[in-house]
């Protein structure tokens, strides 16, 4: 019988969103926080154009968009490291700084990976409970101890949409030790609005121990390509290059990258929509008698004890929506095209009616 490592045993799998289907035949998947609009042109077709060299391995050094994101970010291009999305950047993060003895501090509930990459790291996983719904700043700095390797701070936090303030954040960082890496995981940077949210990117230029991640999965719309990428010190992005598996990054994700990059003028267009979308959604629920904390994310966060948030994720399901339910903590809807958040709407009204005839 093969031996495995021990950790697996008790290790759960991560669980993506899901899709259903209700019984006339409506689906909207609402559950994995996707863009609900299909690719640019430009985008599809600067991926035909390069279908045709797919027999060849891809580049492993991604230079071409590793030049790109160095000019879109004015940054060196060795300050720059990519991985097939964000999650595997971010594994990549946890497989050069774990191993037995050293720790990775993170809220919680944050983004679901962080645990199960700090075991299969062989780090210590630190989740700090959130304060409401926000990150617990004070107790994160107090987490942190001379074992403390890196600190996640997911911002706008996901599956929350909350977001950190820049006197927060900045007076955050003032207290992590320069040996500490911080990673700021920006996977819905492109969603926020609220001024007083700041860019990560203004903290790593000044701040050697400060990293930014983020992806082309959510905002661009290639979430079936896997693109993500760091935005770090020469030596965290060295460290980050080591650990990325060989051609990690395919061809066609390359090149889809370096397109919407080039297009991002008309995917800002698709972005406003979506907020726009975001603050009609959020506005709904709370007329309905929801309490829904404010987002800069694509989604929105619905408090729930287990077995409610079951219910209203069944009550979802029969009418075509998929939702993504935390157990014991809430619930996540993505915010879909108006079409799918109408028939939601729809299904959070009856259920909230539901709860006042119990």
């Amino acid at each position: 019988m093969p031996r495995f490592r021990a950790i697996l045993d008790g290790l759960p799998a991560y669980k993506p969103g899901r899709a259903v289907v209700s019984a006339d035949g409506r689906s909207y998947k609402l559950s994995s926080n996707e863009s609900p609009y299909d690719p640019l042109p430009s985008v599809v077709d600067a991926v035909a154009a390069a279908a045709s060299e797919i027999n060849r391995y891809p580049d492993p050094a991604a230079a071409a968009l590793t030049a790109a994101l160095a000019e879109r970010y004015d940054v060196p291009a060795e300050h720059v490291a990519l991985g097939a999305g964000s999650v595997s950047v971010a594994q990549q993060l946890f497989e050069a700084v774990g191993e037995p003895g050293a720790e990775v501090v993170f809220a919680w509930r944050s983004f679901e990976a962080y645990p199960l990459l700090a075991e299969l790291s062989g780090a210590t996983a630190v989740p700090v409970p959130l304060a409401g719904e926000d990150h617990d700043l004070a107790a994160m700095a107090a987490a942190i101890t001379p074992a403390t390797r890196m600190v996640f701070v997911c911002n706008p936090n996901n599956p929350t949409g909350t977001a950190i303030r820049a006197r927060d954040l900045s007076a955050f960082l003032d207290e992590v030790p320069d040996n500490v890496l911080i990673v700021l995981d920006e996977a819905y940077r492109e969603y926020v609005r609220d001024a007083d949210v700041p860019d990560g990117l203004l903290y790593y230029r000044e701040r050697p121990n400060v990293a930014v991640l983020r992806t082309f999965s959510k905002a661009y719309g290639l979430a079936g390509l896997r693109v993500g990428y760091l935005i770090g010190h020469a030596p965290v992005a060295a460290a980050v290059r080591k650990t990325m598996t060989p051609f990690a990054v395919n061809h066609l994700a390359q090149v889809a990258a370096i397109a919407s990059l080039a297009a991002e003028d008309e995917l800002a267009e698709r972005v406003e929509a979506v907020v726009k979308e975001r603050s009609r959604v959020r506005e709904g629920l709370v007329a309905q008698g929801w309490t829904v904390p404010q987002t800069e994310a694509n989604f929105v966060w619905l408090r729930m004890d287990d077995a409610q948030g079951t219910a209203f994720a069944e009550a979802c399901a029969e009418v075509g929506v998929a939702v993504r339910h935390y157990l014991s903590d809430g619930v996540r809807v993505s915010i879909g095209s108006p079409e799918a958040n109408d028939v939601f709407l729809g299904a959070a009204e009856a259920f909230r009616k539901t709860l006042g005839e119990s």
